[in-house]
């Protein structure tokens, strides 16, 4: 009987953030699924655990056990108690309250920088966060040629037809999956759309050009390897979903794709309104017009503009020029202040939507990398969760940074006045479901596949705000009433005082 995967962590006596690999007696990769076969003496399959979270293994070391396992931990087993009891006991709140001054502690006692977290707060009013990333922001040298050779060892391995089923839903886990394995679903992608044939794209060029595209992907929390892969993964779901190899060239689909593997490259953890406000010199050349999108742009054209890494080596001038050109106009296009001018136009033409017609076409091709973009809420809450805390990460240190030297605070990154499900409530609302269901509007088969997830995920994000309200709410009263007995034991205390101080004579029981 098939028990999840739970049942093979515990097998492999693996921790909470370590990933399972499970191989076919071939050496395929396989899903651990219901549909999995027995195991037999005959047939045996390989487990295999992987250090998932490399992120905080100096940091690890240097304490002495796994920080990001331990704040997950206690991040499920909080949230468990909100949805269980609707409220945080006071014993729970108490130790909160404890934790919290024990970080101000490490954060502002001197004699404690031997953990490298001290920081002088002297002519500051805002306290940054405690634990800062510890990678470097780009990629090592070491770090890269160590992800390609295993790329390079696997990219030959033939993977599961359950697999490259799997890799075309919506509920597919990236998690489960290490950057080098991400390489080869990614070829499996540009293999499968036909690509390969079509394009006359020779493998070992597409190898390459997936791997200076891992290279350009920086170690920050959320606009990561990872992030670009998921993306592409909703863009390529998306494509077999709403069957658009019936409906669109295999040039509009191989930019499609492309533009979701480019659409962040090198990016820093930092919004535009950041390099605008700083003045950085992604700003500067830009004119603050999409200074982001546009180096993502610049980015993907450097790679492509290498012999041995351009995927459009062999195409026609006119196809290039066809390809460069709406690369560039989906990529600009996932710039968010751009937002309402696309779903607008739109929702124009989707009365009158047609495929023949080259601006409907490159409006929606606009829409599909919009959607892909933000499509983390129509993944399963155990995999989409996780990418809000990462997301929320990279939120907070932009505003710690932005306070720290005195720009304009973007109000829904301030760690003061945001937190998890106010984060997400109006965003899902606003943003996510009516660009969803404009979509869902052309292909009524998305219903099912990316709304009824994002509405789930609005009910559990509309709970989790409730029962913060809640107790903040008791958390007052608990203060309040709090108060109110200092006060009186404070005047008991005072009326005493004052008692003995009057001569005996004077005294109440004097008489």
């Amino acid at each position: 009987m098939y028990h999840g995967p739970d049942l093979f962590r515990c097998a492999a006596e693996a921790g909470p953030h370590d990933i399972l690999k499970l191989y076919n007696p071939k050496g395929n990769i396989i899903n651990i699924s219901p549909s999995l076969e027995p195991n037999s003496p005959t047939s045996c399959y390989k487990l295999e655990v992987v250090a998932a979270d490399s992120n905080t293994a100096e940091l690890a070391g240097a304490l002495g056990f796994d920080l990001s396992s331990m704040e997950k931990r206690l991040q499920d087993l909080e949230k468990n108690i909100l949805i269980e009891a609707g409220e945080t006991p006071a014993v729970v709140y108490e130790m909160k309250k404890q934790v919290d001054s024990f970080q101000e502690k490490l954060e502002s006692v001197e004699h404690l920088s031997w953990l490298g977290l001290f920081k002088d707060l002297s002519d500051l009013t805002h306290k940054p966060s405690p634990f800062y990333h510890k990678r470097t922001l780009h990629k090592t040298r070491k770090e890269c040629e160590h992800v390609r050779e295993k790329f390079l060892q696997m990219s030959s391995l033939e993977v599961s037809e359950e697999v490259r089923q799997y890799l075309k839903t919506p509920t597919f886990d990236n998690w489960q999956w290490e950057d080098a394995e991400i390489m080869v679903l990614l070829q499996v992608m540009y293999t499968d759309l036909d690509f390969i044939a079509a394009f006359n794209i020779e493998p070992e060029v597409l190898q390459q050009f997936l791997f200076e595209v891992y290279r350009r992907y920086n170690n920050i929390p959320f606009h990561n390897f990872k992030h670009c892969f998921c993306v592409t993964q909703m863009m390529y779901g998306l494509i077999w979903l709403t069957d658009l190899k019936s409906k669109m060239d295999s040039v509009d689909l191989l930019i499609m794709l492309t533009c979701a593997v480019c659409h962040d490259l090198d990016h820093t953890g930092y919004n535009n309104a950041y390099q605008i406000n700083a003045r950085t010199e992604l700003a500067l050349r830009y004119n603050d017009i999409s200074p982001l999108e546009n180096h993502h742009c610049a980015v993907a054209f450097e790679i492509l503009e290498k012999t041995e890494s351009n995927i459009f080596r062999n195409l026609s001038m006119d196809q290039y020029k066809r390809i460069r050109e709406g690369i560039i106009k989906c990529i600009l296009a996932t710039d968010m202040t751009r937002h309402n001018e696309i779903l607008n136009r739109f929702k124009s033409i989707l009365p009158a939507f047609d495929f023949t017609n080259k601006d409907h076409r490159e409006v929606l091709m606009m829409i599909l990398i919009k959607v892909s973009d933000i499509s983390n809420e129509a993944r399963p809450m155990e995999v989409a969760e996780p990418w809000l805390d990462c997301l929320l990460q990279e939120f907070y240190n932009q505003s710690d940074k932005e306070k720290l030297e005195g720009l304009p605070v973007t109000p829904f990154m301030d760690r003061d006045k945001v937190n998890k499900p106010s984060s997400q409530t109006g965003f899902i609302r606003f943003v996510l479901l009516p660009l969803f269901i404009e979509l869902a509007n052309l292909f009524p088969c998305l219903e099912q596949h990316i709304i009824d997830p994002v509405r789930k995920a609005l009910d559990y994000y509309t709970e989790m705000e409730k029962a913060l309200e809640r107790e903040k709410q008791i958390r007052a009263q608990s203060e309040n009433a709090a108060k109110s007995k200092e006060t009186t034991v404070g005047t008991q205390s005072s009326a005493d005082s004052h008692t003995e101080a009057l001569p005996e004579a004077s005294k109440p029981d004097a008489q």
